[in-house]
């Protein structure tokens, strides 16, 4: 095999690998907010901010990340001006985010799963001090949460060498040029090149591994999301397909399509309530149908464009169940019909709604 059919290979499989990884990399974010200015922001460093930036847009309720430079004294340093090392700066990015679907712990929480906090000289194949790490506080109440997330990572001795990462009060931010913007989308052969090169994904691998990509539990939850491989123990192959690959079961061959019992539908995962009886109704299409979810508040909304189509997926906001869609063709009151798939829910009959935990929705049946 020539060079040059290795290299054509190689960069085939590049792309493939970005349009995996990058090709749904906002899962659920709600964008109803009236401006940016209505989201919290956490500013944060470690170290390349293409890959900080990618990181962090991945989370449900992270509405944007922009990628900058913080901390130093330099007003509007160039990119240049700050990889000189000079300036103070250390390359950063802000994260706008939703605190009703996503809190700051859990902003913290995937942040510290993506780079290497123990790294006082850089990180990975960018050394100097702008490309070292920090956590830049905006008020008290984020140095609090921060300081003992920080500690949680420490007391976790995930390292046998010492978190060395400073949580700083926030001075200023200033926005990288346009290019850098995205960069992970807008040039991804460039991108996963140098992030493989970098090492920054091995490291993640082996310290994390399945770990890595999942959001820590809300504090005052009682709702959380399982690792891949936790949650391939407790779901069969079907619900796993659904679940965790957003894949659809088959019409009239499913659980719950013609379940006429009183209760409510819960997460297969997590157990956090989703739908009841008394808005389900018959749809016709062969899957359990819904006018509207229990609670809005543990649904979260995204835009789909597989198949050809522009459609809205419907996930779960603390397991990131797939869940199914949402369409406008439902009856009143509310003229919606959620789709949902059965291999996604569990259903608590009303008779055992008290000793299962959800006593509260014995309201709905009065």
């Amino acid at each position: 095999m020539t060079i040059y059919r290795i290299t054509i290979i190689l960069v085939v499989l590049i792309v493939i690998s970005g349009a995996l990884v990058f090709g749904t990399s906002k899962v659920g974010v709600a964008m109803d907010k009236n401006s940016m200015n209505d989201y919290e922001v956490a500013t944060l460093a470690g170290g390349c901010f293409w890959c900080v930036e990618s990181d962090l847009e991945k989370i449900n309720g992270v509405a944007k990340v922009v990628s900058g430079y913080s901390g130093g004294d330099v007003v509007n340093p160039t990119y240049e001006e700050v990889s000189s090392g000079t300036t103070g700066h250390r390359e950063s990015v802000q994260v706008f985010f939703d605190p009703d679907i996503v809190s700051y712990d859990q902003i913290l929480d995937v942040f510290w799963k993506h780079f290497d906090p123990t790294d006082a000289g850089g990180s990975f194949g960018d050394r100097g001090f702008q490309y070292t790490s920090a956590i830049f506080v905006h008020d008290e109440k984020q140095r609090e949460i921060a300081e003992l997330s920080k500690q949680r990572l420490i007391d976790s001795n995930r390292y046998n060498k010492p978190v060395v990462t400073p949580i700083l009060n926030f001075k200023n931010f200033y926005n990288a040029e346009d290019y850098h913007q995205d960069y992970y989308k807008n040039n991804p052969i460039r991108y996963n090149y140098y992030r493989f090169r970098s090492g920054r994904d091995d490291f993640v691998e082996d310290v994390w591994g399945d770990e890595a990509d999942v959001v820590a539990l809300k504090f005052g939850s009682k709702y959380s999301r399982l690792s891949d491989s936790e949650a391939k123990k407790i779901l069969t192959p079907l619900q796993y397909k659904v679940v965790r690959e957003s894949g659809t079961e088959s019409p009239f061959e499913n659980e719950y399509w013609n379940n006429k019992k009183e209760g409510i539908y819960v997460d297969i995962v997590s157990g956090e309530p989703l739908f009841s009886s008394t808005d389900k109704f018959k749809s016709g299409t062969g899957w359990p149908s819904f006018v509207r979810p229990i609670n809005g508040s543990n649904i979260v909304e995204k835009q789909d464009n597989t198949l050809f189509s522009t459609r809205t997926e419907v996930r779960s906001k603390f397991a990131d169940s797939h869940l199914g869609h949402v369409f406008n063709d439902g009856p009143e009151p509310t003229g919606l019909r959620y789709c949902i798939n059965s291999a996604s829910l569990r259903f608590v009959e009303k008779g055992d709604l008290e000793k299962e935990g959800y006593g509260e929705y014995l309201e709905l049946f009065k």
